[in-house]
């Protein structure tokens, strides 16, 4: 138990990165189903409504359990909400291009390109989060 325990510990911020972007992406498709299908929002839309709400939910998860962010004050936490924005919208454009590219371009099926595309944004959003966003301030790095 306490080899597990240890493990856990070493990997926590990538294991809650994990879990809570399977959370993220719940919200997302919960949020458009209930949108579209249920209160008969177009489509268009409910995909707009639904991704807003998924990086809402997302930005608070990553910055209260992920990454455990200590900014304080409206100055630094506006600043972490820009970056994490910016780089959110940065990689829904990722997003739209490895799509284009992969099926438009090269003919990749789309399914399969959706998934490649989501392994890749997920990866930038990480690195994004962990070097941009939520990053440990200096005096906690020792500089």
């Amino acid at each position: 138990m306490e080899k597990w325990k240890a493990l856990f510990f070493k990997y926590k911020e990538l294991i809650l990165y994990v879990f809570f972007g399977g959370l993220t992406t719940l919200v997302n498709w919960g949020g458009y189903w209930l949108l579209a299908d249920l209160f008969h929002v177009p489509y268009l839309w409910a995909t707009a409504i639904a991704q807003i709400a998924s990086i809402l939910f997302a930005y608070v998860t990553n910055r209260i359990w992920v990454f455990e962010s200590k900014a304080k004050g409206w100055g630094p936490v506006l600043g972490e909400m820009v970056r994490f924005f910016g780089c959110r919208a940065f990689s829904f454009v990722l997003d739209l291009v490895c799509m284009r590219v992969g099926v438009g371009m090269l003919l990749i099926n789309d399914k399969v390109m959706k998934l490649l595309s989501n392994i890749i944004v997920i990866i930038v959003n990480y690195v994004f989060s962990k070097v941009f966003v939520f990053r440990k301030s200096q005096e906690k790095q020792g500089h």
